[in-house]
């Protein structure tokens, strides 16, 4: 029983979440920034922490010390102290730390040790070492998590975490070498620097910690000792979750690049664009409209498709004069939620009249049997990435997200043709257990698994109103996770939570399905949301292509939605000055892919810039008028419209086109004018499966603005 108020209690929950990832140092504040320190390339080690001085100031002159998540409460403390002891070493004459911890508390406690690395370059080594044993008299855990933790940039303000737990500590020394490699969310993957050398993740480090949980250690009172931190170069580094499987079959006979290579791989497909830009007479009426610009989205998923291996290429880009030509190519990969996506986009051509059910039934068949072909990883979800010509994987990454994706695709394209699919497609579906992400110590998923490292991404899907609340809803539906991992992705964070967008209003303690959590929302000209990430389209509007929290969540979730269109539309019009509107993540019209969305609706933000066709469409059902006008306006303003529909991306600055087609968007595209024309079709086959007999609850029984004041209608 908590002996303080409940409101309390979910603060401390949110706060042990935060403190890895984004929690700033006791002296942070204080501190000036240093320069770089390095160590000599020659130099084999560099110790960061001896004790043999007797005090707790480290090897480089930085302050060490405790911190508690909770400093208010009494029952739960860290005390680091520098005791005598012979060490792994058996020197009479030695000094260690003694870390006394107490986490045993009605409050959810975390604690431990940290240590300044002032600004410090590690890269030219590869592995941190420590020694730990357990006090025998005070009791000990076997588990503790350690962190390294960087700021993401020079501005100081958002850190990135690289987390190892260290498990199997006895009362004897042993020496604990982790891979620097292992250190994965020190790595900021949209950092090219780091794809040329994943050892650019090691510099500017800040700080070391010791992290004691609640909810990790397997004794909650007791101490440790620790000596000989320090970073040393073995000169193996071990794999990087930058590393990619060997590729041993070859494409073809003899080596062929260039357009030559282009006409190969379209030789596999279905078909290919004749012609890179298509005009044509679109019909005045909206929904004959939409219907057009379906029936060509759809011939995409007609046409690249390998036809050996039936899996649906991940993209497609035009050459500069023609179709295969001088700087287009031709994307024979595949991400996983590409496969679910083209599973929905199959369900939605036979909805639409565009293909018979017996060429529906056949294509689905065909995928999923490849896709049960392929080698996955042993936890039974499929690596991220495939080749589609060779089958092979690319990837070793296992995604939660993605892998959820490809579930939705299972369970609508069974509901739709029980009969002809349902077997082959529930048989693939009961492979998966969600559970294998789920990360009970923080009631989260974790991003995902590097299957070469045996080791879970340092991060996890915490923001709930994210595309991740799909794979969330799913999880839970089929019993794999608990219902309390629904609460504890954060509709908004602590006001003191200076990285975020904006402070959240009226952030108090809610009970919904017997789970206590915290709520809250933004408000952005009177408009009130409980924000994405990143403030783009597709984490706010995709789950629902198959969740219909417009029809069971009407007060809630669907309003928030459309509160999301309704300040894309405005940033994009007014604040922007743009003619058009709509920001996700897409190809950039200039080359390469990037995240854009409405920073003002997100927790951290996306930065604006081009504008993508699919972020529009996602909103046919809520505000299909406007769409429509939206995507004419497109087509009439720039070259955008080619064989297969809306190519990606367009700056609406310079009128400067990314003719790319991406399978996932073209999907969204698809789906959601399908959903829009037949009556939520889609999301009517998601809702007959039994899992919403235990997940829809999760969206009907919580109103996120439950007690606001003052709450808008909407006005979109």
């Amino acid at each position: 029983m908590s002996l303080l108020p409940n409101n309390f209690r979910a603060l401390i929950l949110v706060l042990v979440f935060l403190v890895s990832v984004f929690s700033v140092s006791p002296l942070l504040a204080q501190e000036e920034v240093s320069p770089m320190l390095e160590a000599p390339e020659y130099v084999e080690d560099m110790m960061i922490h001896d004790f043999e001085t007797g005090e707790l100031l480290n090897n480089l002159d930085a302050q060490s010390g405790a911190w508690d998540v909770d400093p208010y409460d009494d029952t739960a403390d860290a005390f680091p102290e520098v005791v005598s002891d012979p060490g792994i070493n058996n020197e009479k004459l030695n000094y260690v730390l003694k870390l006394t911890y107490d986490v045993d508390s009605p409050l959810p406690s975390s604690n431990g040790f940290w240590t300044k690395l002032r600004n410090l370059d590690v890269s030219m080594f590869d592995h941190l070492e420590i020694d730990i044993k357990g006090d025998v008299e005070e009791g000990f855990p076997s588990v503790l998590k350690l962190e390294i933790k960087k700021f993401k940039n020079d501005e100081r303000v958002e850190k990135l975490t690289g987390i190892y737990v260290i498990e199997g500590i006895t009362s004897e020394w042993q020496t604990y070498s982790i891979a620097l490699n292992n250190f994965t969310g020190l790595m900021d993957f949209a950092d090219p620097e780091i794809w040329q050398n994943p050892a650019m993740a090691f510099k500017k480090l800040d700080e070391f910690v010791i992290v004691m949980e609640d909810r990790r250690v397997d004794v909650k009172e007791g101490a440790i000792f620790v000596d000989n931190i320090k970073f040393v170069k073995t000169g193996d580094p071990g794999p990087s979750p930058l590393s990619s499987p060997e590729r041993k079959i070859e494409k073809t006979e003899t080596k062929i690049e260039g357009v030559e290579f282009a006409r190969f791989l379209a030789g596999r497909l279905g078909g290919f664009p004749e012609q890179k830009l298509l005009k044509k007479e679109f019909p005045k009426e909206d929904k004959a409209f939409f219907r057009e610009v379906a029936k060509d989205t759809w011939r995409y998923f007609d046409e690249i498709v390998d036809k050996e291996s039936h899996l649906v290429l991940d993209t497609i880009q035009m050459g500069e004069e023609t179709p295969i030509g001088e700087g287009g190519w031709i994307g024979d990969y595949t991400n996983v939620t590409n496969v679910g996506m083209y599973l929905m986009a199959v369900v939605s051509a036979y909805d639409l009249k565009f293909i018979t059910r017996d060429d529906a039934v056949e294509r689905i068949t065909n995928t999923v049997t490849s896709m049960q072909s392929l080698e996955h990883h042993e936890s039974g979800f499929p690596y991220n990435y495939y080749d589609t010509t060779t089958k092979e994987k690319t990837s070793y990454f296992v995604s939660f997200v993605d892998s959820a994706w490809v579930a939705a695709g299972l369970i609508v394209a069974k509901n739709a043709f029980p009969d002809e699919v349902g077997t082959v497609c529930q048989n693939y579906l009961d492979q998966y257990d969600f559970g294998f992400f789920y990360d009970d110590v923080e009631r989260q998923m974790f991003h995902g698994y590097y299957g070469h490292m045996n080791q879970y991404v340092d991060y996890h899907y915490g923001a709930f109103f994210n595309e991740s609340r799909a794979g969330s809803y799913i999880a839970i539906g089929l019993g794999q996770v608990p219902v309390e991992h629904w609460f504890y992705m954060f509709r908004t964070f602590p006001r003191d939570f200076f990285w975020q967008t904006m402070e959240p209003f009226e952030r108090e303690q809610k009970e919904v399905l017997g789970v206590n959590f915290y709520g809250g929302y933004y408000e952005w000209r009177k408009l009130k949301y409980v924000p994405s990430w990143g403030g783009s389209s597709f984490e706010a509007l995709m789950p629902e292509l198959i969740i219909d929290e417009q029809q069971y969540s009407p007060d809630s979730l669907g309003i928030n939605a459309q509160r999301h269109v309704e300040g894309q539309i405005y940033h994009a019009l007014e604040e922007l000055d743009y003619p058009v509107w709509g920001m996700s993540p897409s190809a950039i019209p200039e080359g390469g892919y990037s995240e854009y969305g409405v920073k003002i609706l997100g927790l951290k933000g996306y930065k604006a810039g081009a504008v993508t066709p699919h972020a529009s469409v996602l909103a046919a059902g809520i505000a299909p008028e406007i769409v429509a006008e939206n995507l004419r306006r497109l087509i009439d303003r720039y070259d955008i419209y080619g064989e297969y529909g809306f190519y990606d991306a367009v700056n609406p600055e310079t009128g400067t086109v990314a003719y790319r087609y991406l399978a996932l968007d073209q999907a969204m595209i698809l789906v959601a004018i399908n959903n829009y024309l037949n009556d939520n079709a889609i999301r009517k086959r998601f809702h007959e499966d039994p899992l919403n007999d235990i997940a829809l609850a999760l969206i009907t029984e919580e109103n996120i603005f439950e007690g606001v004041q003052g709450n808008p209608t909407q006005r979109t």
